[in-house]
């Protein structure tokens, strides 16, 4: 997996196979394509909290391997722009939660320097923000041309019935069978963004390895009300 000089390392979950790409498949299949080497200048994802944006950036290079390279602005950016320095030298960079740094000078400046290297080279970029390109607070102009270049693609929001399937397809990945009403139960129970569901689930993972259970619901319940499993 591609790593920055940073202490950063990409989860093991997140690739496109643990990904379900309900209303998202034109985005899946053009990032997959960019994995694989496809030509172009990349692209932004934009889209609410937990709706697969960081997933996806870090699949993208998961697939790209050593070409890629993926920074986290929310983890990072108090460490200052000087993060994105030499980057350029990557032929795919993924830039997550944009968004967190808009509206600062030095910041914008780096990335406006950054996308300019990354163009003149022929690599490829893609940046995830919590809305559009036009909608983002950047102050800078030339940055905010530069990014509304770049395709822009809105991450859907799963609905109930997809959000069973994203967990089913997410505890199968882990080697683990998630019925589908003991996935409705856990949507009852739990907090309904997936990032929430996904922390459930890999409670339920350790806890069902631990106890030597299955993922029924009486046994769910007793790792949610806190019960010995």
């Amino acid at each position: 997996m591609s790593q920055l000089a940073l202490p950063l390392q990409l989860a093991d979950h997140a690739v496109f196979a643990s990904f379900l790409d309900s209303g998202n498949e034109t985005l899946v299949a053009m990032l997959s394509d960019i994995a694989a080497g496809d030509e172009g200048h990349g692209c932004w994802l934009w889209g609410a909290a937990s709706t697969g944006k960081t997933h996806l950036l870090q699949a993208v290079c998961d697939e790209a391997g050593d070409r890629a390279v993926y920074v986290s602005l929310s983890m990072f950016a108090d460490a200052g722009p000087g993060i994105l320095e030499g980057l350029a030298s990557r032929d795919l960079i993924c830039i997550d939660d944009v968004d967190l740094v808009a509206g600062q000078a030095e910041w914008e400046m780096a990335l406006f320097d950054l996308s300019n290297q990354i163009f003149d080279a022929g690599a490829q970029l893609i940046i995830s923000a919590a809305s559009a390109p036009r909608e983002c607070p950047i102050k800078l102009a030339d940055l905010q041309s530069r990014f509304a270049k770049l395709p822009v693609f809105q991450v859907r929001v799963l609905d109930e019935d997809e959000r069973v399937s994203a967990l089913q397809l997410r505890s199968q990945h882990r080697g683990l069978e998630l019925p589908g009403d003991t996935a409705r139960y856990l949507l009852k129970r739990s907090r309904r963004d997936m990032a929430s569901l996904y922390e459930v689930l890999d409670r339920l993972d350790r806890e069902a390895l631990r106890a030597k259970r299955r993922l029924t619901i009486p046994f769910v319940r007793e790792v949610l009300e806190g019960e010995p499993g």
